[in-house]
């Protein structure tokens, strides 16, 4: 989806029917759990803060990834007819994130860690034990990021189902 995902940000695609928010959703599951799964396995790695850096960098690729799947990044959005780029803001402002259309940055990403950040101490806690420790690193730190990643898969679908059932055209002509 790497690849593809950057091709869609240059695209306005916008998922229009339930099916097709099915099948973007559905999409974004799988690359969410792939995703959490780099995660598990940086929790292995024996040396201190690794895990954490990757943490960081893979929810904030797979956070920008499912993003433009639903057609939500900012410059997506922009592209957008002027009217349903009004009903696209008001969308993602009624489901309440903080990601759904915006620039992800490092910051933002560490304040949504921290919201699973009861599991991450744990995590840290946990390597200290020999092998079990590290099982249960990489449990947690597999289901952190998943509950993070389909929550936001949630969070875009609201704002997609708000958006397919606007009428009229999708993107401004220019």
């Amino acid at each position: 989806m790497g690849r593809a995902a950057s091709q869609s940000r240059d695209l306005v695609v916008v998922p229009s029917t339930r099916r097709d928010i099915d099948a973007v959703a559905r999409q974004c599951r799988k690359l969410a759990t792939r995703r959490a799964l780099i995660s598990a396995g940086a929790s292995v790695v024996p040396i201190p803060g690794v895990d954490v850096a990757v943490d960081i960098g893979v929810l904030m690729s797979m956070i920008e990834d499912i993003n433009a799947a639903f057609g939500l990044t900012p410059d997506q959005i922009e592209r957008l007819a002027p009217r349903r780029k009004v009903f696209a803001y008001k969308a993602v402002m009624a489901v309440g994130s903080a990601l759904v259309g915006r620039v992800v940055t490092r910051e933002l990403v560490i304040k949504l860690l921290k919201t699973v950040g009861v599991r991450l101490t744990a995590k840290q806690a946990a390597r200290a034990v020999p092998f079990a420790g590290q099982v249960v690193a990489a449990s947690l730190s597999f289901a952190a990021l998943k509950y993070l990643g389909d929550r936001h898969i949630e969070d875009c679908v609201q704002v997609a189902d708000t958006l397919m059932d606007l009428a009229g055209p999708v993107v401004a002509h220019q």
